[in-house]
């Protein structure tokens, strides 16, 4: 396996599963670590911010820094700043997306007259929020959606999840949304332009071939699947657009990476 100069990793699935972290994550990233291999995590979930993504991970005792993280969250903000600086804003989301998009220097507003709207999960939906939504992208809003993931693991099972959501504005007002996380680009050229590296000699690492492996392929970045999740070795490796490489999970990866195979 080629070594790589930079990687990307995605979370849930490939590090942990829920709030239990996967055999070997945290000997890779401490290989990573030890070795100035620079890293960032990306993810899709936009409810929260890299403080909250940092303690998650330090609580399975994985080190990782704020600015190694990069959120669907985050790309969504950057992504509306450049379109429109100082841009008003319908949001439904969580405190993640409010904090980004503030940060970012967007209004945020409650009513229909706006120049975006914008949905993140929120597990406080209601018709109130979808019906303001929808009004603002009838009346010619750009409509924005952080990812179109359909559904969440939870405890009780895949509950619905911001693609689900997305998908009532989408129907009631007869338009499609920008979708900004994996596996669509704008989130994958954020984080490229983060590491500063040859995308050459980047690897995007994830367990989910439709978002992680998809959202390498895309930018034209090497992939690795890893079978510790969601799509089985089987099922990436026969895709038309197979991921580069399979491996049983991060303790291999790191073992193939240690001895140059």
């Amino acid at each position: 396996m080629k070594a790589y100069q930079a990687y990307l990793i995605d979370l849930d699935g490939t590090l942990y599963k829920g709030n239990e972290a996967i055999s070997g994550a945290k000997a890779f990233i401490d290989y990573l670590n030890t070795e100035n291999i620079p890293h960032l995590y990306v993810t899709n979930n936009s409810t929260k911010s890299p403080d909250d993504v940092v303690q998650k991970l330090k609580s399975m005792g994985i080190n990782a820094k704020p600015q190694e993280v990069v959120t669907s969250a985050m790309a969504t903000a950057d992504y509306i700043a450049t379109e429109k600086p100082d841009a008003s804003v319908y949001m439904v989301g969580a405190s993640g997306l409010e904090t980004a998009l503030k940060e970012a220097g967007l209004q945020l507003k409650s009513d229909t007259d706006v120049d975006f709207v914008v949905m993140g999960l929120d597990e406080q939906i209601t018709y109130e929020k979808l019906t303001i939504a929808t009004l603002a992208v009838q009346k010619g809003a750009t409509f924005i959606s952080t990812n179109k993931d359909p559904s969440i693991p939870k405890e009780q099972g895949f509950l619905p999840g911001n693609g689900s959501l997305t998908s009532v504005v989408t129907v009631s007002s007869k338009t499609d949304p920008i979708f900004i996380g994996k596996p669509e680009t704008p989130i994958m050229k954020k984080a490229l332009d983060l590491l500063q590296v040859n995308p050459t000699d980047v690897a995007m690492i994830g367990d989910l071939y439709e978002t992680d492996i998809l959202s390498g392929i895309n930018v034209g970045i090497d992939t690795i699947h890893v079978q510790t999740g969601v799509t089985s070795e089987q099922e990436a490796m026969t895709k038309p657009m197979p991921p580069t490489y399979s491996v049983r999970d991060l303790t291999v990866l790191k073992q193939q990476l240690e001895k140059g195979e």
